[in-house]
């Protein structure tokens, strides 16, 4: 049965959210933007109108958060009156109260996704790292933990490009990430090099080896965001796609790589982008792909400028080794422990299923970001 103190905690968190959250503003704020969505002209200019009601929905959602918890809140202050008069169990009061505090913190985790990035969809790449065919391996484990984390969460995951290992693994993949709400404002937080270490099935003799991937995530951005390519800096090579088997496998040149050179607006360094997508057989689109991608790292390089201060993104470009990582996987001692916000489970095989969610809250607790 739970305390007086924490029904007066969740009371507390309740009433704070709402200042927090500058609720009554929000009110206003939705009943304006909503009516400029009936103006009879409203879908003559696509693009506006699905920004505009994306900002819609945005709105709305805070409003529904918001209203959830009041809910859970007096519900649980309802539950806990009517027990001391025995109209409800002590079962239904500690309900109650899981209630509550699933929605108090559920709002509480998306107040501290309120950078413009957060809500977009995400661009995640893995690479391996020192290790070798250890390595390797270890990069595909990553890359089936967060798609087991996309799929759990209602995202569509797309493999844009993979480059397998020699002997097992992946060198490399890049997926997209989409369909959802805030990939990206979740797993900026994977940004970073991540350590593994286990008794290894590729040495013979059986020794607990060490081996590291590098996660680097960025937002894909959409039609209604700007982001400028100069035409006189791209380039396009095509190939033949490799596939599953198939009378058309190696028959048509459907893959694409775009070539960019990127000059920093600060330094007036060149650096050449080079983006290879083989999603589809369809030249095309692959080519379409491949753009979205390219003005995504685009964005993503402007983004960093921007933030420059909070350097946390720029820290996943330390060299993939020892004493640049930001999460270790210690197979053997059950354990798994993210170097930022000392969060820590030895619960590894969930983790390694996909049950990221503990390490992203953490991570956003600990760095939490103001407005801009």
């Amino acid at each position: 049965m739970i305390t007086q103190d924490q029904l007066k905690d969740v009371l507390e968190r309740a009433d704070k959210l709402f200042h927090y959250l500058h609720i009554d503003e929000k009110k206003i704020e939705f009943e304006e933007e909503d009516l400029r969505t009936q103006a009879p002209d409203f879908w003559e200019d696509r693009l506006r109108a699905e920004e505009q009601m994306k900002k819609v929905k945005a709105i709305k959602r805070w409003l529904d958060g918001y209203q959830e918890v009041r809910t859970m809140a007096d519900e649980l202050q309802l539950a806990f009156d009517f027990y001391k008069d025995q109209m409800v169990t002590e079962e239904e009061v500690d309900e109650a109260y899981q209630k509550a505090i699933k929605a108090i913190e559920e709002l509480e985790l998306m107040n501290m996704l309120r950078q413009k990035e957060d809500p977009m969809d995400c661009v995640l790449k893995i690479n391996s790292g020192a290790g070798g065919t250890e390595a390797q391996d270890w990069a595909q484990m990553l890359m089936r933990m967060y798609m087991r984390w996309a799929e759990a969460h209602g995202y569509k995951v797309t493999i844009s490009s993979l480059l397998d290992g020699e002997d097992a693994g992946i060198k490399s993949v890049t997926m997209q990430i989409e369909g959802g709400e805030y990939a990206y404002g979740f797993l900026k937080s994977e940004n970073g090099v991540h350590r593994l270490v286990r008794v290894s099935p590729y040495n013979a003799q059986g020794k607990r080896m060490t081996s590291f991937a590098s996660v680097f995530v960025s937002p894909l951005v959409d039609d209604t965001i700007e982001v400028y390519v100069d035409p006189a800096k791209l380039s396009w090579d095509t190939f033949r796609s490799s596939g599953a088997g198939g009378q058309n496998v190696n028959k048509v040149e459907s893959g694409v790589r775009l070539r960019y050179w990127y000059t920093d607006p600060d330094t007036g360094e060149e650096e050449e982008i080079l983006i290879e997508n083989t999603e589809t057989r369809d030249q095309p689109k692959n080519k379409e792909r491949a753009m979205a991608l390219l003005r995504s790292q685009l964005y993503d390089r402007a983004m960093k400028k921007r933030l420059e201060a909070q350097a946390k993104i720029e820290a996943g470009k330390k060299k993939i080794e020892w004493g640049s990582q930001i999460r270790s996987y210690v197979f053997d001692d059950k354990r798994v422990k993210d170097h930022r916000t000392n969060y820590e489970t030895h619960d590894v095989d969930s983790v390694m299923n996909g049950k990221l969610d503990g390490f992203i809250k953490a991570y956003l607790m600990e760095f939490p970001v103001t407005d801009e």
